[in-house]
């Protein structure tokens, strides 16, 4: 059993929860390689069992969440900060217990069960960060959505949550009925309209959309550009496959591109304060026992999951 020292605290895991990065860790593909014989999983929930003779930011029997990224609490983001990454070379939630620095335990809301509250380390929280910073979204403005992994799922729910009109763009009809249950305003499926940045301008009136959340990478980003009003912001999240565009992806437009990394413990807690003022729920796929670990990435991987999938002890 870990013991902790003068700034940390033990955690008995709750529940923990898979993000692509976790598969593309195992698969080496990750920018940040994995160190041998790290525990895996940056997502995570669990209960405090015991703290170090220094903390006080948290106590025994608070339920707490961990940072993507241990020492990122506010600011500006540094590389060396990127460099330090729960599952990857530091030791993750895939346990019984971890042990955290005081200032990588996060609050997490009360309303939420653990495999719920497991689910928001990065998905949830790169969500929030698109559609809040720098400006967050206005009321009325439209955002658009692109695909429906989990990250989508949180950014139809908070984007909601400012009042915007949203735009999820997804496959199949059983996921866009989902997206729609979930707050989508309309959605668009591009097995059948696969040209669907011009649906997004027809449903725009001819603008175009105020923020995008493109959750697949540069192969969908000259759609991305184009389905833009004028001076959009397009998000494009965290790691993802490369892949180079089919056309120029600019052809007049101006609007701005970035590509963003999870977010702070500042973030974090803001976005946590809003999860319980409006009673957020987040979208659990499955939940899997701890000994099926290795069937819970299988079915992450193969499965088509709607939601998270979380392992819960």
């Amino acid at each position: 059993m870990p013991v902790p020292g003068p700034h940390q605290v033990l955690v008995r895991v709750l529940a923990t929860a898979l993000n692509r990065r976790d598969l593309m860790l195992a698969d080496g593909t990750y920018p940040l390689p994995a160190e041998p014989g790290v525990v895996p999983l940056a997502d995570g929930v669990g209960e405090v069992i015991a703290v170090g003779d220094k903390v006080t930011r948290v106590a025994v029997g608070d339920r707490v969440a961990s940072t993507y990224f241990l020492h990122w609490v506010g600011g500006p983001q540094r590389i060396a900060q990127v460099r330090e990454q729960f599952g990857a070379n530091h030791d993750g939630w895939l346990a019984e217990h971890i042990v955290l620095h005081e200032d990588s335990a996060v609050h997490v809301p009360e309303h939420l069960t653990a495999p719920e509250a497991a689910t928001l380390t990065c998905a949830g929280l790169v969500a929030w960060a698109a559609l809040t910073k720098p400006v967050p979204v206005a009321p009325g403005e439209v955002v658009l959505t692109v695909g429906s992994g989990a990250v989508a799922l949180f950014a139809v729910q908070f984007a909601r949550l400012h009042d915007a009109r949203v735009i999820a763009v997804t496959s199949g009809p059983e996921k866009a009925a989902r997206l729609r249950e979930l707050g989508a305003d309309e959605t668009i499926d591009r097995t059948l309209v696969p040209d669907w940045e011009e649906a997004v301008l027809k449903l725009t009136d001819g603008d175009g959309a105020d923020h995008i959340v493109d959750c697949v990478g540069m192969l969908t980003l000259p759609r991305s550009v184009a389905a833009g009003a004028y001076n959009a912001r397009i998000t494009q999240i965290g790691a993802f496959p490369g892949g180079t565009p089919t056309r120029n992806p600019f052809d007049g437009k101006y609007l701005s591109i970035r590509r963003i990394a999870v977010g702070s413990r500042t973030d974090y807690e803001a976005m946590n304060r809003a999860v319980t003022a409006h009673r957020i729920r987040p979208v659990v796929d499955r939940i899997f026992p701890f000994d099926a670990a290795p069937d819970a990435f299988a079915y992450y991987r193969d499965g088509g999951p709607f939601g998270k999938v979380v392992i819960e002890l």
